[in-house]
């Protein structure tokens, strides 16, 4: 899992039938939260996130898991909306 900023919107038309309905989301991870992740990850929006809100992402077989759809090809999805972030250093 990491925090990251919904930085924007991904609308996608056409899509694999179980994704129909999903709303996705381009988020930005912090770069404190996680080394490996540099760039923006799209991921599906399970709480009603929105652009500029700091949010949980759980990837890989936890965020299939989330969205309740057996073999949905997600690896990235939206859990939580951030209240309060305080890192010390």
């Amino acid at each position: 899992m990491f925090v990251g900023k919904v930085v924007g919107n991904l609308v996608a038309t056409r899509k694999n039938e179980k994704l129909i309905g999903a709303k996705f989301l381009l988020v930005k991870p912090h770069d404190n939260m996680d080394a490996e992740r540099t760039g923006m990850i799209v991921a599906v929006d399970m709480v009603g996130a929105g652009v500029g809100e700091e949010v949980l992402v759980t990837t890989g077989s936890s965020a299939r898991i989330v969205q309740n759809k057996d073999g949905s090809p997600v690896d990235a999805a939206i859990v939580g909306i951030v209240d309060n972030l305080d890192i010390r250093e």
